[in-house]
């Protein structure tokens, strides 16, 4: 019976065994498949992990390409600008090099003439040098030799004072003599013209006798004006000539006088040609100075007023024009 049961049908114990045995198989392929599956998920999971730092790579490669386009459109700009500019470079040097040619000329020139100018000043200093030298010991001279100095000035100066004083004497007995001699002649022809002829004239001689000075008193004079060492002027008379005075001087000398004692003198001596007289004046120099001081002005104003009588100022004089100091008392 159990023969005819396995070679003729299939007998529940041979089923479950198959089914057990492919259940068996498909637990193993299962489990294979669990297992491939479990290593799938883990390698999607990698590959997910992969795949994301690769899409941050790429973000990071597109930020990096942005910035490289961004330095590469700046660098074509600044080779654009550089460009341009080594064109206008390129344009000024064909144009300033003539200029660059001039200015080396010119360099060369200064060169030489600076080294002439350094090569003076070398000689200026050494000459500045011995100049100080030489002022030191000049100072030094002086200075040991002052007090004589000092003396001989007090001495010139006490010399020039005598001096302007006795000339200032002289002047004044001059001035009084000829006011007194003007104030004569007007007195005599006005009494002249009331007397006789032979009146007039004998008393004419005898006034001029009395006024004319003693010999003694003019080689006196003339002593005491030679030991002083200042000139003087002749006196002018009538029908003589007077001494030629040289007036000549060199026009590129500034001449200077003070205004206020030359209108004085003006004034004093009845003097109207003021340019004329300051020409005339210029002679009366002694000192050299070309500066007409107060006693030069006042010696040439009296020697004008001898060759030019016209212009005198009788009211110099000091009496009145209706006193008569020769009248009989």
């Amino acid at each position: 019976m159990k023969k005819m049961s396995e070679q003729g049908t299939v007998t529940p114990e041979v089923k479950l065994k198959e089914l057990e045995n492919r259940l068996d198989d498909e637990t193993d392929r299962l489990r294979k498949l669990y297992a491939a599956y479990e290593s799938q998920e883990k390698e999607l999971i990698d590959i997910k992990a992969e795949i994301e730092v690769l899409e941050k790579e790429i973000v990071e490669r597109e930020i990096e390409k942005e910035g490289l386009e961004g330095l590469l459109s700046q660098k074509d700009n600044r080779i654009r600008d550089l460009e341009l500019r080594d064109a206008k470079v390129t344009k000024q040097i064909e144009h300033l090099e003539p200029e660059l040619q001039k200015m080396e000329e010119k360099y060369s020139r200064e060169k030489d003439r600076l080294g002439k100018v350094f090569s003076i000043a070398e000689e200026l200093d050494n000459d500045l040098r011995l100049a100080v030298v030489e002022l030191s010991t000049r100072d030094e001279w002086y200075v040991e030799h002052m007090s004589l100095f000092e003396e001989l000035n007090k001495a010139i100066q006490n010399r020039y004072e005598m001096i302007e004083t006795a000339i200032e004497a002289e002047r004044q007995s001059q001035h009084m003599q000829r006011a007194i001699t003007d104030r004569m002649d007007e007195v005599i022809e006005s009494r002249a013209a009331e007397m006789t002829l032979e009146e007039a004239e004998t008393r004419i001689e005898s006034d001029k006798s009395a006024l004319e000075p003693a010999p003694e008193e003019e080689s006196a004079k003339e002593s005491a004006k030679e030991s002083s060492k200042e000139p003087t002027t002749a006196k002018k008379k009538k029908g003589k000539e007077a001494p030629a005075v040289d007036t000549a001087v060199d026009d590129d000398v500034e001449w200077n006088w003070s205004d206020s004692v030359l209108d004085g003198v003006l004034d004093k001596y009845g003097i109207s040609d003021r340019d004329a007289f300051i020409e005339f004046a210029k002679a009366y120099d002694k000192d050299g100075n070309h500066y007409l001081k107060g006693s030069e002005l006042g010696a040439a104003a009296v020697d004008w007023v001898k060759e030019h009588p016209v212009e005198s100022n009788s009211s110099d004089s000091t009496w009145a024009d209706d006193a008569d100091p020769w009248a009989e008392k």
